[in-house]
This record gives C-alpha cells, sequence and structure tokens, in this order.
C-alpha cells in the first residue's frame, strides 16, 4: 500500500510538472505558424514587391491599416489594390494571405513578424506565387532621370543607377545627387519611364521625400537607362533623338540650357514653350530672347533651330 502511494505521488508530481511545462509561454522565435516569404501589393496586371516596406512596418505595430500611402505607391490608380503575402507554415506546405485596401493587417499569426526577420528572396515572386524570374519585377522601365526647379534640371540617370544599386529606398537630398541646380528652390526628381505595355509615364518625387524602386524594373540590378535591349533608349548620345546643345539669350547675353531642353524631351519629341519661367532665367532683362536648340536623329546630320521666346519649339 505504501509503495501504491509512492507511485501515484510520483505520477502526480511527473504530471503537474509536464502540465506547468505545456503552459509555459511560447519562446519569441515560436510565435505564430507561419514564416512570410514574400509581399506583393496591387492588382493581378499591376502589382509590385513590398517585402521590405512591410517589414520596417511590421516592426514599428503588429496591427496596421492598408493604404497606398503605407507602400508610398499606387501601383493602379482607380482600381483596389490587394497585399498578398506568401508565407510557409511549420511543416514545409506554403500558403496565401489577402489583404483588401482599407482592411486591417495583423501580424499575430505570422512567426517573427515584430522582428522582422523573414522574406526568403527565392519566395513566390509573383502575382500568384509562381517563382518568376526576379528580372522581370515592377512594372516600369526607367528611360533617364532628371533632378531639378523650374527648368533648371540636370541628368541624373548614372547617379540615379549608382543609387538603386545600393539600397532599395532612398531619401531625396541634393546631397544625394551631389548638386544642386536651383539653390533656395524645391527640387523634384522626375523619373522617366515606359511600362509594359508601351505606354510612357513619369513618376514625381519632391525634395526630402522617398523614393521606392519597387515598382521599377530591374531597379537594384542598375541595368536600365542605358539603351540596352532591355528597354528603350534615353534621349542623349547614343539615343535616336540627341540634343547636342542648347542657348537661351539676346545679344552678347547667353545662358546654356542644354539639360533643361534635354529634360523637356518625351519620347523623340520636344514640344518647349519657350519663356524665362521655363529656364529659371532672364540673361538679357527687357529685350525679347531667342532659344537656339542643336539635334539631330541617330547618326544624320545635326540641324540647328531657333525660337524666339513666348513661341513654342516643337521637334520633330
Amino acid at each position: 500500500m505504501q509503495r501504491r502511494h509512492l507511485t501515484l505521488g510520483l505520477f502526480s508530481s511527473l504530471t503537474a510538472g509536464l502540465l506547468s511545462t505545456l503552459a509555459l509561454p511560447a519562446r519569441a522565435d515560436d510565435e505564430g505558424d507561419f514564416v512570410i516569404l514574400r509581399a506583393r501589393y496591387g492588382t493581378e496586371n499591376r502589382h509590385v514587391d513590398v517585402t521590405g516596406r512591410l517589414r520596417d512596418l511590421a516592426r514599428q505595430d503588429r496591427r496596421f491599416k492598408l493604404t497606398n500611402d503605407l507602400f508610398g505607391i499606387d501601383p493602379d490608380p482607380g482600381r483596389t489594390k490587394t497585399l498578398r503575402i506568401f508565407a510557409r507554415d511549420r511543416y514545409g506546405r506554403e500558403q496565401q494571405f489577402e489583404y483588401r485596401e482599407y482592411d486591417w493587417v495583423d501580424g499575430a499569426q505570422f512567426i517573427g513578424w515584430g522582428r522582422g526577420n523573414w522574406g526568403d528572396e527565392g519566395g513566390p515572386g509573383g502575382w500568384h506565387g509562381s517563382r518568376d524570374d526576379r528580372h522581370d519585377d515592377g512594372n516600369y522601365v526607367i528611360l533617364y532621370a532628371t533632378y531639378g526647379a523650374s527648368g533648371r534640371d540636370v541628368d541624373v540617370t548614372d547617379r540615379l543607377r549608382d543609387l538603386a544599386r545600393r539600397d532599395q529606398r532612398l531619401r531625396l537630398t541634393n546631397e544625394l545627387f551631389g548638386v544642386d541646380p536651383y539653390p533656395g528652390q524645391t527640387k523634384i526628381l522626375r523619373i522617366f519611364t515606359r511600362e509594359r505595355g508601351g505606354q510612357e509615364r513619369t513618376f514625381e518625387y519632391r525634395e526630402y521625400q522617398t523614393i521606392d524602386g519597387n515598382q521599377f524594373v530591374g531597379w537594384g540590378r542598375g541595368d536600365w537607362g542605358r539603351g540596352s535591349d532591355r528597354g528603350p533608349v534615353r534621349p542623349g548620345p547614343g539615343g535616336r533623338f540627341v540634343i547636342e546643345s542648347a542657348s537661351y539669350g539676346s545679344g552678347n547675353r547667353w545662358v546654356d540650357v542644354t539639360q533643361a531642353v534635354r529634360a523637356q524631351v518625351r519620347g523623340d519629341r520636344l514640344d518647349l514653350p519657350v519663356s524665362n519661367d521655363r529656364f529659371g532665367v532672364d540673361p538679357a532683362p527687357g529685350e525679347r530672347k531667342t532659344l537656339s536648340v542643336t539635334y539631330r536623329f541617330g547618326n544624320e546630320p545635326s540641324n540647328t533651330v531657333r525660337v524666339s521666346e513666348r513661341d513654342t519649339l516643337r521637334l520633330p
């Protein structure tokens, strides 16, 4: 009888110990049931990778309301967007979670949500979870980029390419490009692109805004804006429509406005009203100025055209 009481006592002690162990809070590493692989935001036809941005948001708060402003982009204006999170459970099975625009996103079900130590570069890359070629991320091919204000713009395509290789997101400052083309004025970065359907679109970012390159094809690789066979060429040496030089003034007072004129080229066309405001300078106050532009198409001979102030230059 005494042995039975000891056995029961030992069993009760072991059971109590086991139950107390099971009742302990789960380790932080084991929170949730799914590991996030990748996330995309948009519609079936137009969507962008937002894994990095989602990771930043997760570190700030467990819950957030889904909006375009949250990701800093509207990949398909006028249509309701969806956030798709591709994840894998503890048994290796993949699962997709969807949140419609303005829904609340709660990361409690995802492992390591708040720490942001998730996101598999080899995870599903497409809208339907297929492992798409990473070269096809984004919907817009960058042709070229300019930075400035009121017609005082400089070509920053090469510099932007270098920056894109280092970081997915950039905060726009003069120091970033190493130039202030118009001191005292708020500058704008204009990125000229062509979408997959062939239509051209310009993205504008004001000084101090953040640029997220997820929507651009090949952003981090920098294989854009060079006229390669991966996309169209930008105006400039080696391109089809080339602005060689441009000057604006009257008599003996002229200023070089080549970069400002190049920044106004759209595709292979130039439609430019000539005015002091357009170039941000009046080189000969009180006199009527003239814009002189030398241009060429491909390897054809150069041509020079002159247009008076308050007229419009159209090429070709």
